[in-house]
C-alpha cells in the first residue's frame, strides 16, 4: 500500500474543473488500480486582459516512490513489460476522460513530488493550458495510416517470362517486372495520401505528420503513411466516412483509419507537434 510519505503524484491529464470531469473521475482507476484523483490551483498571474481564466485541473494518482523516482524510471524504460502497463493504464484514464469532456493529454510518466508541487506546476502553466484545452474543446483526433500490401508485387512472373531469353535475361526480366509493380503500388499510395490530404482540409482543424512506423507495429505490411488530423466533433463521421469511401479505388494498398482518440498528437501547439514529429516521438 502506498502512502502519502512514499508517494508521488503521477500526472495523466490537464482538463477544465467541471461536473463532466468529476463524474468522470468517480470510480476511475489508473495505475496499478489506484484512485484518479483531482488537483485544483488557481492561475498563478492574471491574464492582464480582464478575461476571466476558467478553472483546470489535473487528473492524478498516487503512484510508488520506489517505482517512479528518477533513478527507477531510467530503469523501467528498459522494461517492455513494465512500459506496457503504465503506458495502457495512461492511455486508458485520458481516453475515459475525454469521452466525458475536453483533455490535453500530458506525457507518460508525468510526476511531482507532491500534490502541492503538481498544483504549483498547473497554477504556473493555467494559462497555456487554459489556451489549449479551448482550442481542443469539441474536437478529437483521428489517424489516417497507409500500407503497401505484402503482396502488391507479383508473386509469380514465369509466364510473362520470353521462353527464348537466357536463364540470365530472363532472371533480370523478372526483376524489372516485379520493381515495376512495386512502383505502381508506390505511385498508388502517393495518389491516395493526396486525396486524404485534400479530403482532411476540408474537415480538420490541424494535422500531424508522424513517422512512418515499422517492425511489429505493421505487421507484414509496409507503413508509408502515419498521420493524424484534428476534427471537429460534428464532422467526425463524415470525416471517416468520405476517407473510407475514396480510398476504396487504389488497388495493392490499405487505409485504416483510426479514433476517435483523446487528442494526444495536438498536446502541443502546432509548430511544437511539427517539431516533436521530426523528431521522431510518436503518440500514445
Amino acid at each position: 500500500m502506498t502512502t502519502a510519505d512514499d508517494a508521488l503524484t503521477y500526472v495523466y491529464a490537464a482538463a477544465p474543473l467541471t461536473e463532466a470531469l468529476r463524474d468522470a473521475l468517480n470510480g476511475l482507476r489508473g495505475i496499478h488500480g489506484s484512485p484518479v484523483l483531482c488537483v485544483t490551483a488557481p492561475p498563478a498571474n492574471g491574464t492582464g486582459t480582464g478575461a476571466p481564466s476558467p478553472p483546470l485541473a489535473f487528473a492524478t494518482s498516487h503512484v510508488p516512490e520506489r517505482e517512479f523516482n528518477e533513478r527507477a524510471l531510467k530503469n523501467h524504460f528498459e522494461d517492455l513489460e513494465w512500459l506496457e502497463e503504465v503506458a495502457r493504464a495512461h492511455h486508458d484514464v485520458v481516453q475515459a476522460l475525454s469521452t466525458r469532456t475536453t483533455v490535453l493529454p500530458l506525457r507518460m510518466a508525468t510526476v511531482y513530488q507532491d500534490d502541492d508541487r503538481a498544483a504549483q506546476a498547473l497554477a504556473e502553466q493555467h494559462h497555456a493550458f487554459a489556451d489549449r484545452l479551448a482550442q481542443l474543446s469539441a474536437h478529437t483526433e483521428f489517424g489516417v495510416k497507409i500500407y503497401l500490401a505484402p503482396t502488391a508485387a507479383p508473386a509469380d512472373t514465369e509466364a510473362a517470362t520470353d521462353a527464348s531469353l537466357t536463364p540470365g535475361k530472363a532472371y533480370l526480366q523478372r526483376r524489372r517486372a516485379q520493381h515495376d509493380a512495386q512502383e505502381a503500388v508506390y505511385r498508388q499510395a502517393q495518389r491516395a495520401a493526396e486525396v486524404v490530404g485534400a479530403i482532411a482540409s476540408r474537415y480538420a482543424t490541424q494535422h500531424v505528420r508522424h513517422p512512418a512506423q515499422s517492425g511489429a507495429l505493421t505487421g507484414p505490411a509496409e507503413n508509408v503513411l502515419n498521420d493524424a488530423y484534428l476534427v471537429p466533433d460534428a464532422y467526425a463521421e463524415p470525416f471517416r466516412a468520405a476517407i473510407e469511401e475514396a480510398v476504396g479505388q487504389f488497388d495493392g494498398i490499405r487505409v485504416e483509419v483510426t479514433g476517435p482518440w483523446a487528442p494526444y498528437s495536438f498536446a502541443m501547439p502546432p509548430a511544437e507537434s511539427r517539431h516533436a514529429a521530426d523528431e521522431g516521438e510518436e503518440r500514445g
